[in-house]
């Protein structure tokens, strides 16, 4: 859906919706509550062991840990995080639960070197290390979106935990962005029975309800199902702005016998938000300085709205081979629907009457659809007296996507003061004028990758990954076909200095197929470069604590950024980018009884000139989550994000800024019984006021203090 003078409303490639929409575990566990009238019971540290499927991915659920030691999404190998030679974080159930993380948005804000930039409530760019993240993947399956932007206010409820790994991932993404992949790991189902559920009442009238029940279906165990459902509806700080969405997910497993499991799944989201921003506020007047307004400002009409569906169907089939090689073999269906009625608001305004402003009404409807199977095999094999671990596998995706855009009759219109907005502006019809898109894409991926235990000490992880993007149609007037193919190469050592100390290096070939513009009209080439990265890491070996530093380097050659929108087109040109700089991360258990999840990021990005460029992403940034239990039936708990100013060059003479800022969230809870418990969550407590993006020319401010209380049970 293109607007004029608007880049920040670029097209997304469909399969973006169906990718995002489409977890060993040593922890600190806590004794019963005591009964009333006695002294509390101390905390204790014992492995908790959750049942579930997944092999050794054991899930974070019942952990009460803010790390995991084992991740896949690297590699494709189940790899300690301590030889996995990249930067790793992990949000566990645990922390999601501690700070009510229910949405995608807040999961990542916490994430070492991730920033989340909210353009409106239902549109997000992520960017780590410099670039947008485009690698977006549910049990380490999906395809790369064509632009960072994430639409829909994706819930965070179905998941066991979220893995996020830095740097250029080509390996299990199919491209090498050097900026981060995110593995969403689903919620499977358990052998002995479980049941949860939780009310939440918040700010601005804000109710949630979820549940959760897991376990056997049949007396064996050998049949187990989960079934996860919820909602949530509310207002908002933003004026008009109400959310309301429902979600659920089903998932039955099978033992066929005790080498082989069929699994098959499905999953569901709606959102129905009203009183939707189409863009945002201007960030400057017209006489070029900084525009200040009320925080709940907001340029959407009483009338706008924006509905978004989407459907997840899978079925998995694994099995055990007793030389200890697995084989799973996946299939895919997802389906995205889009509708809505959007009023976008452009131009500068005048700073004493608030005029300049023009009208942009829109109709948008989008209907896509995504296929994917997935058929790999790894394990271990002999050589020179040595054991080693391999993987091998092959992936194919087919994506379908259609969209409609009506605009209205009254395109232009100037609007009333934005000092005084009242939202009256009547929905006209959307006859003025029309396009659209209607496109198909395939991806068929080769992949392989091996840990060679070299000697006693030293590790190679070495892989390669073989991708064939093909595809046709018509995207806005433009042709949509392409055929692109590359070869990207990964290697990796990591070299044990003590039993909890490693030092590891990695380097990656980056290949991205891109569906920007250039004047001319033609798409520009494939953006390609590399990325390496070096380390030190640190395992505790009862597995409560990871910890590493890294250093890191990625360059992009013919990356597209974005120049000017002409003719309702935007216009990108191809540049050379360099990003650089380190990172430090703690997360897990650093006192007993003290859970912690830290970072540091420092950052530089400068293009082919050695020109600072990207400033819209801070150059330094610190995320902190502790939680602290005296007793085993009290926790309290604070979360800490900080980054560094910020700012857009829009001309020579105009510039948009963000201070550097903080924002503190606390939380605190008590268990009553071992069934009972109440959560208190204060989000923002100083109140800051702050944008949550000076990327483009329009943005929007981020929630002032607001609050929630949950009652939660669970059996």
């Amino acid at each position: 859906m293109n607007f004029p003078a608007a880049p920040f409303l670029r097209k997304t490639l469909p399969l973006a919706l169906g990718a995002l929409f489409s977890q060993p575990l040593f922890a600190q566990s806590v004794a019963e509550p005591a009964a009333a009238g006695s002294a509390p019971a101390a905390v204790t540290l014992s492995p908790v062991s959750v049942t579930a499927s997944g092999g050794d991915q054991r899930p974070t659920e019942k952990s009460n840990t803010y790390t995991a030691r084992k991740v896949k999404g690297a590699t494709g190998l189940s790899l300690d995080q301590k030889e996995t030679p990249q930067s790793v974080s992990v949000v566990t159930r645990a922390q999601m639960e501690d700070f009510k993380s229910t949405t995608a948005n807040k999961v990542l804000e916490g994430v070492t070197g991730v920033t989340v930039q909210r353009y409106e409530e239902d549109r997000t760019y992520y960017t780590a290390r410099g670039f947008d993240i485009t690698n977006f993947q549910t049990d380490g399956m999906g395809l790369p979106m064509a632009f960072g932007l994430v639409e829909g206010d994706m819930d965070t409820a179905i998941y066991d935990r979220v893995e996020v790994i830095r740097g250029a991932n080509g390996l299990m993404s199919a491209t090498g962005n050097p900026s981060a992949t995110v593995n969403f790991v689903r919620k499977r189902p358990t052998k002995d029975f479980q049941a949860s559920g939780s009310v939440t009442y918040g700010s601005w009238s804000t109710k949630r309800v979820e549940g959760d029940v897991s376990g056997s279906l049949v007396e064996s165990g050998k049949i187990r199902g989960r079934l996860i459902a919820g909602g949530e509806d509310g207002d908002s700080y933003l004026d008009r702005y109400h959310k309301r969405k429902a979600f659920l997910s089903a998932i039955v497993e099978a033992d066929l016998d005790p080498e082989t499991t069929l699994t098959a799944g499905y999953s569901y989201q709606n959102n129905r938000p009203t009183g939707v921003m189409w863009g945002g506020l201007p960030l400057y007047y017209q006489d070029g300085t900084q525009a200040e307004y009320a925080r709940s400002a907001s340029t959407s009409m009483n009338w706008s709205y924006w509905k978004t569906k989407s459907q997840s169907a899978f079925a998995e089939a694994k099995h055990v081979f007793d030389n200890g090689w697995e084989s799973t073999a996946t299939v895919t269906r997802r389906e995205t629907e889009q509708d809505s009625h959007l009023f976008y608001a452009y131009g500068q305004p005048d700073r004493d009457t608030g005029l300049g402003l023009y009208s942009y009404p829109s109709n948008y409807t989008l209907k896509g659809s995504q296929h994917q199977m997935d058929v790999r095999a790894s394990g271990p094999f002999q050589l020179f007296g040595r054991e080693h671990e391999a993987l091998v596998g092959v992936s194919y995706a087919r994506s379908v996507m259609k969209e409609f855009s009506g605009y209205g009759n009254d395109i232009g219109t100037a609007l009333p003061s934005l000092n005084n907005w009242n939202a009256d502006y009547p929905e006209p019809s959307y006859d003025a004028s029309s396009n659209g898109s209607d496109y198909w894409m395939r991806q068929r991926t080769l992949f392989a990758a091996t840990k060679i235990q070299a000697a006693d000490k030293l590790k190679l992880i070495l892989g390669a990954n073989n991708t064939r993007i093909t595809s046709a149609g018509d995207n806005y007037g433009t042709d949509f076909g392409r055929a692109n193919s590359a070869t990207s190469p990964y290697a990796g050592v990591v070299y044990d200095i003590t039993p909890v100390v490693s030092a590891y290096s990695s380097f990656a070939s980056i290949f991205t197929a891109q569906n920007q513009q250039a004047a001319s009209g033609s798409r520009l080439d494939p953006a390609k470069g590399y990325n390496t990265e070096a380390g030190l890491k640190f395992a505790s070996q009862d597995g409560f604590l990871n910890a590493s530093m890294a250093v890191f380097r990625s360059r992009q050659d013919n990356l597209a950024e974005y120049v000017e929108t002409v003719a309702a087109r935007d216009i990108y040109r191809g540049v050379d980018t360099y990003s650089q700089g380190y990172e430090l991360d703690a997360a897990g258990q650093v006192l007993p009884g003290v859970q912690l999840s830290a970072g540091y990021m420092a950052l530089s990005v400068r293009n082919g000139s050695g020109d600072v460029t990207r400033t819209y992403m801070p150059n330094h940034s610190v995320n902190t989550a502790v939680k602290w239990q005296p007793m085993a039936a009290v926790k309290v708990g604070a979360r800490l994000r900080w980054q560094g100013d910020t700012h857009s060059d829009v001309s020579d003479s105009i510039k948009v800024r963000q201070d550097a800022y903080a924002i503190l969230d606390l939380m605190a809870g008590y268990t009553f019984t071992k069934n009972l418990s109440v959560d208190l969550n204060i989000n923002n407590v100083g109140n800051k006021k702050y944008w949550n993006s000076v990327r483009w020319s329009q943005g929007y401010y981020g929630a002032g203090r607001n609050a929630s209380l949950s009652l939660n049970w669970k059996y």
